[in-house]
């Protein structure tokens, strides 16, 4: 585990120890305690969630998979031409994604799906995520 990553779960263990503490000291019963505690780990894993990615350019008619931990910047990355890469698909659409609880799960399953070297899996992925999406 790299440093930066050590850093943020401290930083969120952190907070979560204060912000109980805080909730315990103002008299809250000791289910709502385990409560709210459980809801703020469940945010702070979704504040580092992972993604896997789909694009497609119709303009290339080809599809594009990657893994990122901010899939909002990274399209806007990709669409404003900073990889020579998706610069000639532009504009990109985002036509599927999965969630994982870290990088090294996104990356893992972002290797998966190249390695099948499938439009067809890709478009199979893409017609099985409007019946509900997926989680990693």
């Amino acid at each position: 585990m790299g440093s930066e990553e050590e850093n943020k779960n401290e930083l969120v263990a952190q907070l979560v120890e204060q912000y109980t503490f805080n909730v315990w000291a103002l008299g809250s019963s000791p289910s709502q305690f385990t409560e709210i505690k459980c809801r703020l780990i469940e945010v702070a894993f979704l504040i580092y969630m992972a993604y896997v990615y789909v694009l497609y350019s119709v303009k290339l008619d080809k599809y594009y998979v990657g893994a990122c931990e901010d899939i909002v910047q990274r399209m806007i990355r990709h669409n404003s031409g900073e990889s020579v890469f998706t610069s000639r698909g532009i504009p990109w659409e985002l036509k599927y994604h999965e969630i994982y609880p870290d990088m090294f799960s996104a990356r893992r399953r972002e290797m998966a799906i190249k390695r099948k070297k499938s439009r067809r899996y890709i478009e199979w992925l893409i017609s099985i995520s409007s019946e509900g999406g997926k989680s990693g």
